[in-house]
């Protein structure tokens, strides 16, 4: 089992469940971040509640830490791997997905940027400024005060729209390479699974978009 962990396919079976945890992980963040554009209170109560659960949060930091670590890891060692192998050539494969795409080309700075974003999120929304508010009796942090007041700079929307537009293509990669690295990609799903990886990837990097750009556009002095 150890020696198949730590063979090429091993490693892409690695890539992609680790893979597979973030993936739910921003589908879930971005559905419950659209309460900003419902309610304040509301928005607020459900920060609330998830930081009140500790059992629950740190068990979910816990496992996310994990995943990206095994991510990030085993992504350098097989991008070190593929540079050694002098006078390969990329080759359509059986399944009729031909060859790389400028996106699996630039995986490795895609990642690089998306690490970069989640470290300044955490900076600027987990560790930021801690604001305090009363809902229903309760008294709780004001996130959403605080995402107000981020979103209303203009360079940090701009830095938060690049690197959503990246995660986009980083996340659509993605989603297509699992099916290949599990052995699931057949001749007849490609343009399927290819459609399918897009359409996540839209669906959440357009959900992530459409808070800054709300709060910028409709809520800004």
């Amino acid at each position: 089992m150890l020696d198949f962990l730590k063979s090429t396919v091993g490693r892409k079976y690695i890539m992609g469940i680790s893979g597979l945890v973030w993936m739910g992980f921003v589908l879930t963040h971005m559905a419950g971040n659209m309460l900003i554009l419902v309610s304040p209170d509301l928005y607020n109560a459900y920060g609330h509640a998830i930081v009140s659960n500790k059992l629950v949060l740190y068990g979910a930091e816990s496992v996310l830490v994990l995943a990206l670590i095994v991510h990030v890891t085993t992504a350098i060692s097989l991008t070190i791997e593929n540079r050694k192998a002098k006078g390969t050539r990329y080759a359509v494969n059986p399944n009729g997905d031909k060859g790389p795409t400028l996106a699996s080309q630039t995986m490795g700075l895609q990642g690089s940027l998306v690490l970069a974003f989640i470290i300044t999120h955490l900076a600027t929304f987990k560790y930021g400024k801690e604001y305090e508010t009363v809902v229903n009796g309760v008294p709780m942090r004001d996130l959403h005060r605080l995402v107000v007041e981020l979103f209303q700079q203009p360079g940090y929307v701009l830095w938060y729209v690049v690197a959503l537009i990246v995660l986009m293509f980083h996340l659509s990669h993605g989603a297509h390479s699992i099916f290949q690295s599990f052995g699931f990609l057949e001749r007849k799903m490609v343009k399927g699974v290819r459609k399918f990886a897009w359409a996540y990837a839209i669906i959440v990097a357009a959900g992530f978009l459409s808070q800054p750009l709300y709060v910028y556009l409709l809520k800004g002095n």
